[in-house]
């Protein structure tokens, strides 16, 4: 770094212990700041300003020792800025994976640091000391003296080469979560920006809304709550931390995306809920209306057919009619509840009406499909003992299928088939048959035939 004379040089990182006190064990640290001197001229400069005149000089093997020592300082001077400015380099990353990082290897990384900065500031007090154990700019400096000075200045320089190749192999070894700290960085901003966005837009879609002169209460309060998330956002990853952030404005930006869905869906809503009402009002009366024709048909059942056939049919007129009350109250409820715009209660009040109005239409149809059924096999009993008896013959012919005598599995439920339909016959005999109890057994003979085909088949299917 360079600096015009007269102005100040700042420092791209804070010293090192170390380094603040190099700088206190040097008085001239200010004027080479100041002149924005590189930091391996200041231990240069003492040689340079020695007894404020020219240096004395002497001849012979004290001056080549000396020589030899001044050497000596100025390499150990330039490992020890080196070390310093590796560590202060290798601090930087420490403190990024710290700020994202909280697994036991971001922990341990940490702690390996420290112990590493611990050894850093032993080295650097031991070369302090060396080198403010020997003046090298004495004009009486003894031979003896250099070479000592020498000895200790190189074996301190040699210690600070070490630590910062160490200091080096540990930070080559940062590189796996270094990556990954920077990727998480990488995320922060456009995750924050994007949770921005997403606030706006479902603040616009609650103005488009509110508008079109729907109520948006409920979603307008749910915004409302995302606010201090929006303030702990503002105040940014220093403060929260880096993966507390990116969580909290994912979570604001899903919030955000569903309350500006519901925002726009909401018009639609409103137009299929007034739809429902009106069909579901148009359904109950048609409702009332059929319900009505029940009476003539049980009338019909009551003189014609056993009493077997209808006592189950009793109740249908009056659950009917009940159903249909019910379903009209629920009506109303449901249509104050679209007035009041309060969403969710119309809609469940209307799944409530629907369901009344399944039960009765299906109480309603079974009371004329009774009536049909008896009337067709009064008529003609001969067609249902013929559709039982193929549906036994057909699943006895698939299970001789490829076999000389049935599977007993199989043989036994179809022999039983066949007796139940002749008990069932049996019961047409008499002046008075009871064709609801013939019907209800031949469909149950159905049945159980189906499901020993069902079993030949899954069977046969398993062996294939």
């Amino acid at each position: 770094m360079t600096a015009t004379p007269g102005t100040p040089v700042r420092e791209p990182y804070p010293p090192s212990s170390a380094v603040r006190a190099r700088r206190a064990a040097s008085p001239l640290w200010d004027v080479v700041m100041l002149l924005g001197l590189p930091v391996v001229a200041v231990l240069a400069v003492p040689a340079a300003f020695a007894g404020g005149g020219t240096r004395r000089w002497f001849g012979g093997r004290a001056e080549s020792q000396r020589a030899d020592a001044q050497a000596a300082k100025d390499a150990a001077a330039t490992a020890f800025y080196e070390l310093d400015t590796a560590q202060r380099d290798l601090r930087i990353s420490i403190e990024t994976i710290a700020a994202v990082d909280d697994s036991p290897a971001a922990r341990r990384a940490v702690s390996d640091f420290a112990a590493l900065g611990q050894r850093i500031d032993e080295v650097s007090r031991r070369y302090i000391q060396a080198v403010d154990a020997h003046d090298l700019d004495r004009h009486d400096l003894e031979a003896g003296v250099a070479a000592r000075a020498r000895a200790e200045l190189t074996a301190a320089k040699d210690e600070l080469v070490r630590v910062r190749q160490e200091l080096e192999r540990f930070g080559d070894s940062l590189g796996p979560l270094l990556g990954k700290a920077e990727t998480q960085l990488a995320r922060l901003a456009p995750a924050v920006e994007r949770a921005r966005q997403s606030l706006l837009a479902a603040s616009n879609a609650l103005d488009a809304v509110r508008e079109s002169g729907l109520g948006a209460d409920g979603l307008a309060a749910r915004l409302a709550a995302l606010a201090p998330e929006l303030t702990r956002l503002n105040q940014g990853a220093g403060q929260h931390g880096v993966q507390a952030t990116l969580e909290r404005a994912e979570r604001v930006q899903r919030e955000a995306g569903a309350i500006r869905a519901e925002a726009e869906r909401l018009p639609e809503r409103a137009a299929e809920i007034d739809h429902r009402l009106v069909s579901l009002r148009t359904r109950a009366q048609a409702l009332t209306t059929r319900a009505g024709q029940v009476e003539p048909v049980l009338s019909e059942l009551r003189r014609r057919f056993a009493a077997a056939c209808w006592q189950d049919l009793q109740q249908v007129p009056a659950l009917a009619a009940e159903n249909v009350r019910q379903a009209e109250l629920k009506l109303r409820e449901a249509q104050t509840a679209r007035d009041e715009q309060r969403w969710p209660d119309a809609t469940s009040l209307l799944s409530t009406v629907r369901a009344l109005l399944n039960a009765t239409d299906d109480a309603v149809s079974a009371a004329g499909d009774r009536l049909g059924r008896l009337n067709a096999v009064q008529k003609d009993p001969q067609a249902e003992i013929e559709r039982t008896r193929f549906a036994i013959r057909d699943a006895q012919r698939l299970a001789m299928t490829g076999r000389t005598t049935p599977d007993p599995r199989h043989a036994g439920p179809l022999d039983e088939a066949v007796a139940r339909l002749e008990r069932a016959v049996g019961t047409l005999q008499g002046r008075h048959p009871d064709y609801w109890h013939f019907l209800t057994e031949t469909e149950g003979v159905r049945q159980a035939v189906a499901r020993v085909v069902a079993r030949i088949r899954e069977e046969r299917g398993a062996g294939h």
